[in-house]
């Protein structure tokens, strides 16, 4: 009972820092809005997790800039298609500027470590890239961007661009992570932290810092933007700023956006027309040329 009581209880801190509408029984799922095209579940690798939906404007341009999004999940559960997760992003990049929009799924812990985990990440980036200009994309206009488990995959390629290299993914414009917490993942585990983070990252420091996006940063990291909701009170803000500090240490360039939003609605309301958005968006355009509305 004592083993059955600590499983729920970590399972429920997990869904408390999930997404809204991940992939929980009843989570509502999106459905393209008219003025988009849906290639639904794309495979990059053999595994069912290993996909991708591609949302692409009905009348493309040769040469849409390409945005690819990560979902959350705590590591171990997820979906590419939850409407928090797609929806306002789709109206807004897609139908209104004309990006193709690819919302990547990949395997959870614990089937793999949040290493393997990253490297789907890059596999699913590499493949979108072949295929890019078969959509009416160009393979040298991506942008990054992911929401709390999937903030930290992203932050960790783009600290660490060799694991992207490895699985074949070439360089990105920048990345946008939403509001993660274990940007220094390292400094995470040794203190107090919720439960399943245990069961992510194990008990091994060596691990902790191979996938830590602060331990691993190298120089000629791409452009970052660091959003933080400053509502919550586990470091997500000061990991932003340490790790920025980190990045332009090494001549790179990140921006801290910090956010009056709950976790959730860091990821459910980038894309409804406010400050913002037009926050990310002037990131965004300030990488692809695009000019954009907000």
């Amino acid at each position: 009972m004592k083993r059955l009581a600590r499983i729920c209880a970590t399972w429920l801190l997990a869904l408390a820092f999930a997404p809204a509408n991940a992939q929980q029984p009843g989570g509502e799922t999106a459905a393209p809005p008219a003025g988009v095209r849906l290639l639904a579940d794309q495979p990059y690798g053999p595994d069912p997790r290993q996909r991708m939906d591609v949302y692409l404007p009905q009348k493309a341009q040769q040469g849409a800039p390409v945005l690819v999004m990560v979902h959350g999940g705590a590591w171990m559960f997820g979906d590419k298609a939850a409407a928090s997760v797609v929806n306002r992003k789709i109206g807004h990049w897609v139908r209104e500027q004309g990006f193709i929009l690819v919302s990547v799924s990949y395997r959870f812990v614990p089937q793999v470590d949040v290493m393997q985990q990253a490297q789907d990440v890059a596999r699913a980036v590499a493949t979108a890239q072949a295929n890019a200009p078969s959509w009416g994309g160009d393979a040298g206009r991506f942008v990054l961007m992911g929401h709390s488990a999937g903030a930290h995959l992203v932050a960790l390629l783009s600290a660490s661009p060799s694991i992207a290299r490895q699985q074949g993914a070439r360089p990105w414009l920048g990345t946008v992570a939403l509001d993660s917490a274990a940007l220094d993942t390292a400094a995470l585990m040794q203190r107090r932290h919720m439960p399943f983070y245990d069961r992510v990252f194990g008990s091994d420091p060596a691990f902790w810092r191979s996938v830590s996006p602060s331990d691993a940063l190298a120089p000629g990291a791409p452009p970052m933007l660091l959003v933080c909701s400053t509502q919550r009170r586990d470091g997500s803000c000061t990991q932003a700023r340490q790790f920025a500090a980190r990045i332009g240490a090494t001549g790179g360039r990140a921006e801290v956006v910090p956010e009056d939003l709950s976790h959730a609605q860091i990821n459910d309301e980038l894309g409804q027309p406010g400050a913002y958005t037009s926050a990310v968006d002037a990131f965004v355009r300030s990488l692809t040329g695009t000019p954009g509305r907000s």
